[in-house]
């Protein structure tokens, strides 16, 4: 549901409304189980693995519109990622984003520190969302406590420019629901 909803609002706001110019998706790459090793290719290539979730959802989004046929979700497939760029956060370190919106997914495997690197590359006209559920942290030194996650939320408290959306829910299935909450 995060990530679906996430970017089915950042495709609205950058093709219909036009408010950013493209949308910009990293996460921190912590595996779940053992490390495959090193991935050759682009930048891109690179981040494919970890981006199933993107994948995931922009075929949930694109099956969508049953009336555009095949050409026609090509076409619109073809729009849809021109306009989406993924990022490895391991090169964010003196980039500035003009008029992006930036999706941090998986934000509760960052630590203070990398939220910090990251928000700060924001410049004018950008927005960032970062995506996170503090259950399902990877990273073997964070907790619900010391996660990037938890420390925006709180640093951001208050501030006019800021929300904070908590969902009640799971959309997955009720097998994803019923194994969230007795494993």
């Amino acid at each position: 549901g995060k990530t679906l909803m996430t970017l089915a609002a950042g495709l609205s706001q950058v093709l219909d409304e036009r408010r950013y110019s493209e949308i910009i998706v990293t996460r921190v790459t912590v595996p779940v189980g053992e490390d495959i090793g090193f991935l050759p290719g682009t930048e891109e290539e690179k981040m494919g693995p970890w981006m199933g979730a993107l994948d995931d959802n922009l075929e949930v989004l694109a099956r969508g519109d049953s009336t555009a046929g095949e050409w026609g979700r090509a076409a619109t497939n073809d729009l849809v990622r021109s306009k989406i760029k993924i990022k490895s956060l391991n090169f964010m370190r003196g980039r500035t984003f003009l008029n992006k919106y930036v999706i941090i997914d998986e934000a509760q495997n960052l630590t203070p520190k990398q939220m910090k690197t990251l928000i700060t590359r924001a410049g004018p006209g950008t927005k960032i969302v970062c995506l996170g559920n503090l259950a399902q942290i990877d990273t073997p030194y964070l907790t619900e406590g010391s996660s990037g996650l938890t420390f925006a939320v709180d640093k951001f408290k208050g501030w006019a420019h800021s929300g904070h959306v908590t969902l009640a829910r799971g959309e997955r299935s009720r097998l994803a629901d019923f194994a969230s909450e007795v494993l």
